[in-house]
């Protein structure tokens, strides 16, 4: 059983459950083996005995919904060049990379869903109600800037995690 947070409506039509909040809205498909029921203020996830380890993963994911739906979630990431400094600019649902070790062709990271990028000179924050969609667009950005053909030990620039 999921508890439902004050501020959050669920809306559960067939397999897609939908919850809104002051922060955004995430919708979701579920697999037809689970079968979710509201019940007062609460989600209830019921299946078989053989989907008991599905069972905790949807309950997981629905409570992830509501606390994205409610809070949201942010990502800090950090710039760090030696070489080349890089600039990064948003557009559209895109993130551009120029001057990564010097290409002369930008890199491009895909913005997923309903996910914010914002640039502050090094600094760079993910955030939005979709923990997937926020957690994707991390990635795609990690990957977008890796040093391919060099030597590692010498180009150590990128985009890296950061706890500010």
């Amino acid at each position: 059983m999921v508890a439902i947070p004050e501020g959050v409506t669920v809306e559960i039509k067939g397999r897609d459950v939908t919850a809104k909040g002051p922060n955004g809205t995430v919708t979701k498909r579920f697999s037809a083996l689970v079968k979710i029921e509201r019940k007062d203020n609460e989600l209830v996830v019921q299946g078989s005995e053989k989907e008991k380890a599905y069972i905790g993963t949807v309950e997981s994911l629905l409570g992830s919904m509501m606390t994205g739906a409610k809070e949201g979630f942010q990502n800090q990431l950090k710039v760090l060049y030696a070489h080349f400094p890089v600039t990064l600019e948003v557009k559209g649902d895109r993130v551009l990379v120029k001057n990564f070790i010097g290409e002369k062709h930008p890199r491009k990271a895909r913005i997923m869903g309903g996910t914010k990028v914002e640039v502050k000179g090094q600094n760079i924050t993910v955030s939005g109600p979709d923990k997937e969609a926020v957690g994707q667009t991390a990635a795609n950005l990690k990957a977008a800037m890796k040093i391919r053909k060099k030597d590692l030990r010498v180009f150590q620039d990128g985009v890296f995690d950061s706890a500010e």
